[in-house]
């Protein structure tokens, strides 16, 4: 079977950080999580915006939860898209959510259709995986040929990201092997990454600068200046960082495509914390 925009479609979920997806493509939909702020619950990104988010964030006392779409969530947007042959469902790593595991409850029920992918990634990652899937079916492409794709993106794509604080990797339960950077000194930025769906450590800097000199330098050793070169750019409102980071692709790798730039939604920010900023990239050799 070859697979096509016109008969495959690519959900994602909310962690993707990637709201306009159905604007963008006609083939893909979001699925959201949920936020809830005491006893209120209000979906990511479709009753509840980034804006809303953090300035809610500043003001309360108890800080928010989160929680995963119910496979029925999942089934009925899987139903909504009743005319597509195939459809490829990206989700947050299984280590950091359940989500994964409602989108597969969901999928069993319409046999071999769906092919829900754990990513064991997060945020803008899982919208890059997207693309490069996308940028195959605009050409006509295989379940092999993605599934190849796939383990390579799981092998070869890089995330940084650094936080202001830990306190909200700690209380969320996602800190994982950073848990060893807790506890640390003011103005120390840990570096993080995450690897098979864990948050692991990968250095401390001291200060914005330095985090954002570190994020160089691991980029600027692990990439070519190549138009294949895509990166993603997420941060939790602090556009600023976003900026330093436009600047440096556009200094470093100035043929490198941004695939997208986004604000952080209100559960990756409910998990992250403000002024996270995240950098992604991953070098796809795709000739189309």
């Amino acid at each position: 079977m070859t697979l096509t925009a016109a008969n495959t479609a690519i959900v994602l979920d909310s962690t993707s950080d990637f709201p306009e997806a159905k604007e963008r493509f006609a083939n893909w939909r979001m699925v959201p999580l949920y936020v809830r702020f005491g006893d209120e619950s209000r979906r990511d990104y479709v009753e509840i915006g980034p804006e809303e988010f953090y300035a809610r964030l500043r003001t309360v006392t108890e800080l928010p939860t989160t929680s995963q779409p119910t496979p029925g969530d999942f089934l009925a947007v899987y139903e909504e898209l009743a005319e597509y042959e195939r459809i490829y469902s990206l989700q947050i790593a299984a280590k950091l959510s359940g989500t994964f595991e409602s989108a597969r409850t969901a999928a069993a029920e319409l046999g071999g259709k769906v092919r829900v992918i754990d990513t064991g990634t997060a945020s803008a990652a899982i919208a890059m995986l997207g693309f490069a899937i996308q940028r195959r079916l605009e050409r006509g492409t295989s379940d092999e040929e993605l599934d190849e794709l796939v383990e390579r993106y799981k092998r070869g794509a890089r995330l940084l990201f650094t936080v202001d604080t830990l306190e909200f990797l700690q209380k969320g339960g996602r800190i994982g092997k950073a848990a060893a950077f807790a506890g640390n000194l003011l103005h120390i930025k840990p570096i993080l990454t995450i690897q098979d769906g864990e948050v692991l450590p990968v250095k401390r800097v001291r200060g914005n600068q330095k985090a954002i000199q570190e994020f160089a330098r691991a980029f600027s050793e692990g990439t070519r200046d190549t138009p294949n070169l895509h990166v993603g750019i997420a941060h939790a409102d602090a556009p600023e960082r976003d900026q330093a980071l436009r600047a440096l692709v556009a200094d470093l790798r100035p043929q490198a495509q941004i695939d997208v730039a986004t604000t952080l939604g209100a559960v990756v920010g409910t998990h992250a914390g403000p002024g996270t900023v995240g950098f992604f990239w991953f070098e796809d050799d795709f000739a189309g």
